[in-house]
């Protein structure tokens, strides 16, 4: 991990920046293929107006460069309101004081997950997560895996019920996207919005011409 968090001084200037420092979200990247949703969805929540506190797993920086051919810290520094070490337990994203809005895994691995479900808390991905759910916030978990055996359904129930929201990155057809990266945009907003932020031009049902009859 080649990260820590940018001084308090350099956040706030930051957030200042990208917009109101109230909407914080915290992303969390983990080692599941689909480094793309994660890329899409800190463009828009920072699009949003939203200070975005990041942080990446030892196996998601792996992932991402190879699915994206850069590291994360050349693809997202100056994007985001702070990057985080994951091993740094000291970080804002560890405690409930630091009065963040919500937080999203994407993608979110099988051991993430079954680490957010049983509590256990290894990493400042684990605890931040574990401090959403504490703070009654909104956790928004992309899991990515399949087949799925009855451990993975038994952690991801054990989740829902603390408070999670299991949100697979299962693309939508309906407004016809162009291509992958479309697709990804779609499926970032719907993100966005399960974390209360509306992503302008983002297609609805029912709305636009691409559900015309016919």
């Amino acid at each position: 991990m080649l990260w820590m968090a940018k001084s308090k001084s350099g956040s706030e200037v930051s957030l200042k920046k990208m917009g109101s420092p109230q909407q914080k979200i915290i992303v969390a990247v983990t080692g599941a293929s689909g480094a793309i949703l994660a890329d899409r969805l800190i463009a828009a929540l920072a699009g949003a107006g939203c200070g975005v506190h990041l942080m990446v797993s030892a196996a998601g920086e792996l992932v991402t460069e190879h699915e994206l051919g850069k590291k994360p810290e050349e693809l997202w520094r100056g994007k985001v309101a702070a990057m985080h070490d994951v091993r740094d337990f000291t970080a804002p994203p560890a405690s409930g004081a630091a009065g963040f809005a919500g937080m999203a895994v994407v993608p979110c691995t099988m051991g993430s997950l079954a680490a957010i479900a049983g509590g256990v808390t290894k990493n400042l991905i684990h605890r931040a997560a574990d401090v959403v759910l504490k703070e009654r916030k909104r956790l928004v978990l992309a899991v990515r895996e399949t087949p799925l055996n009855r451990i993975h359904l038994q952690n991801m129930l054990a989740a829902h019920d603390a408070g999670a929201v299991i949100c697979p990155p299962l693309f939508a057809f309906y407004h016809r996207p162009a291509d992958i990266r479309e697709a990804a945009d779609h499926f970032a907003a719907r993100v966005a919005a399960l974390l209360g932020v509306e992503i302008p031009d983002m297609p609805h049902w029912g709305e636009g011409d691409q559900f015309a009859a016919g």
